[in-house]
């Protein structure tokens, strides 16, 4: 468990726009930075990062918070796993206390998964380097392959003895569970319970997140092995820390590489990715031969919206471009595509050349996706229903782009390639953009049909601009905005109030609505605002207290979630003053007050007309309590009259 000093200097070193940098594109718009939101697909940027508040918050999805909060929802860590995340990003040593017994048992399976493969990684570079067969076979094959000292060390290669089950008892040796061994897919189970090792023989390579830790590992049998063999490459399953259709490998090494040159080579292997980086080209990922999902090329833009996909010349290859085209083009890529020459792949072209020579040769050599799939698609071919079903098949692509301008260039561009009138093509992409629209409205239409045959259980719609209208049911929403003002404000002597002796005395916000609330008997329904309010009453005037920054920072992590989630602008009040201009911060804290009283006074009736209905023949009781709900009721009155029931809350974004 790591110590609360340990959180507080961790907390206090991270800076919200480094750490999200290492995962998004941002751009500098007045004092804050904004771009395209890491966690849905959105191709105008909304998702907005403020250094000052130490926050970052998406205002199409909601989703952000501060430093920790973004590792955590980015990186699917958990809380103590974001932590360490960030002391290793800044070097800051934990401490953590001996965990119990029943502590440990508590560390999650995807923790494990991680440590486990942390200790494999290192496993296998020390056979590479220092084992016999590993020097002789492994280390020999990336030597034939030109790969330097330096380069197997950045991508942590490494290599399994092919003895059966060699590693597996390593790990167990060392304390490491079988069953870890077996999710994480270092070891097979056999159907008499026996374990052995998945890439026995084989050269090792890593697979790293985003965050730089180890998710996966591919292994390869070397050429002389590979005759007769139905598998020369082995990947580790999906696990709990790895799914396949997520990760691109190379990423991680080529990031910072990708934001610099703003444009992303695509290539089909590991070695392909390594030789590039040995010859000095390290803006480039690999997806290993699978098609390309949606959630890879979402990862993608959010460095860049250049993609350049580097292919063997070879029938496969061909297919391999074509089939990400389309994808690649409806989430706003720019497309090139390079096709090399015969016998030729990224990974030979790369040790043949330098590096000035490769991006000469691409920049020569690369063409837009268009004249791409028209040189396929058509070529030589006369036939004219084959010629009329490419130009279709090209149309189609043109017609996923989500830019109108950009469709319209590569319309023209192909009518100028094939031949065909424009207008032609226009018609024809207009049709089916049409399609694709009715054929969503129906799907949408679809699923509003089954979500309205569901039980509801909460109720979100879109801010009115215009009007003052509820947007999001919240069973608390005036003690929701009175502890927004608590974290904003709560440090800021804005409760100017004249004593009975005819004093002025200044109030923080914090100190005001705790006053108050107990004059007039009344709490929080939720422990943990009162206890950011207790907190924010006792670090009022201590020099440097900042109730946003304290309670952002907070150690606790509940209360930093929320903290984070109450700065991001979403809740507001919309209040109007007769004569009033401005709403200060008092006169809506005054305001909320005196809802919450009303909410408190329309409980308290509640419960007496229950207490009334429950006295049954008890005539007596029955006058009591209808004395005291006539006094209630005169009081609910004169609250009701001050905030009125016009006001509304919005939530915004």
């Amino acid at each position: 468990m790591i110590d609360r000093q340990t959180v507080d200097r961790i907390m206090s070193a991270a800076d919200i726009v480094d750490v999200v940098r290492d995962f998004v594109t941002l751009k500098k718009s007045g004092v804050n930075y904004k771009g395209l939101c890491p966690f849905h697909n959105e191709r105008t940027p909304s998702f907005i990062v403020s250094p000052s508040r130490g926050i970052c918050h998406c205002f199409s999805c909601g989703k952000g918070g501060n430093a920790v909060n973004f590792i955590m929802e980015h990186e699917q860590m958990t809380y103590p796993e974001a932590l360490r995340w960030l002391a290793k990003k800044y070097n800051i040593e934990i401490k953590e206390k001996e965990l119990t017994p029943e502590e440990r048992q508590k560390e999650t399976k995807r923790e494990s998964l991680f440590i486990v493969n942390d200790w494999a990684v290192k496993y296998f570079e020390n056979i590479l380097h220092n084992d016999v067969d590993g020097k002789a076979v492994g280390m020999a094959y990336f030597r034939s392959r030109g790969f330097s000292d330096d380069i197997i060390a950045k991508f942590r290669l490494g290599f399994c003895t092919s003895g059966k089950d060699a590693m597996t008892k390593a790990a167990l040796a060392e304390g490491y569970k079988a069953e870890y061994l077996h999710e994480a897919g270092l070891s097979v189970r056999r159907d008499d319970g026996s374990m052995y090792d998945r890439y026995n023989g084989r050269v090792i390579f890593p697979w790293f997140n985003l965050s730089g830790r180890v998710c996966a590992f591919g292994g390869r049998l070397l050429s002389a092995q590979t005759k007769g063999v139905a598998q020369k490459y082995v990947n580790s399953p999906d696990s709990d820390i790895y799914h396949k259709d997520h990760e691109l490998y190379g990423l991680y090494q080529s990031k910072k590489a990708i934001v610099k040159e703003d444009r992303v080579f695509m290539v089909e292997g590991y070695t392909d990715v390594i030789s590039m980086h040995q010859c000095g080209i390290e803006n480039v990922v690999a997806n290993s031969g699978t098609a390309l999902s949606v959630h890879q090329i979402h990862i993608l833009h959010r460095f860049t919206s250049n993609i350049t996909l580097l292919y063997d010349g070879d029938e496969a290859g061909i297919h391999a471009a074509m089939r990400g085209t389309d994808m690649l083009l409806s989430e706003g890529m720019n497309i090139k595509v390079l096709l090399f020459p015969d016998n030729d792949d990224p990974d030979s072209f790369s040790r043949k050349h330098t590096a000035e020579e490769f991006r000469e040769y691409i920049n020569n050599n690369q063409k837009d996706f268009i004249t791409f799939k028209i040189n396929v698609l058509l070529g030589n071919n006369n036939d004219p229903i084959k010629r009329s079903e490419a130009i279709n098949n090209i149309v189609k692509s043109i017609s996923v782009i989500p830019d109108p301008i950009t469709r319209a260039t590569y319309l023209q561009e192909c009518s100028m390639l094939t031949g065909i009138k424009e207008q032609t093509l226009i018609i024809t992409m207009n049709r089916l953009i049409h399609k694709d629209k009715e054929d969503e409205r129906k799907r949408q239409e679809r699923e509003r049909e089954r979500a309205e045959s569901e039980p509801v259980t909460t109720e979100v719609s879109k801010p009115d601009t215009t009007t003052n209208t509820v947007v999001e049911k919240d069973d608390n929403p005036i003690e929701t905005l009175l502890l927004q003002m608590i974290i904003r404000h709560g440090d800021q002597h804005e409760c100017r109030v004249i004593g009975d002796d005819g004093l002025e005395y200044n109030f923080t916000v914090a100190q005001y609505v705790m006053t108050y609330m107990k004059s007039n008997d009344l709490e929080f329904s939720s422990d943990l605002y009162n206890r950011i309010l207790l907190e924010a009453v006792e670090h009022s005037g201590m020099d440097g207290f900042t109730a946003s920054t304290y309670f952002i920072n907070h150690p606790d992590f509940e209360v930093s979630t929320l903290a984070s989630k109450l700065m991001q602008e979403q809740y507001q009040l919309n209040i109007t003053l007769p004569n009033v201009h401005t709403v200060s911060i008092k006169d809506q804290v005054d305001h909320l007050l005196a809802e919450l009283t009303l909410n408190g006074l329309d409980k308290h009736i509640l419960d007496l007309k229950r207490e009334m209905a429950a006295a049954g023949n008890d005539i007596s009781r029955k006058m009591e309590v209808m004395k005291e709900i006539g006094e209630l009721q005169k009081e609910r009155n004169i609250f009701a009259k001050q905030v009125g029931r016009t006001n509304r809350i919005v939530k915004n974004g």
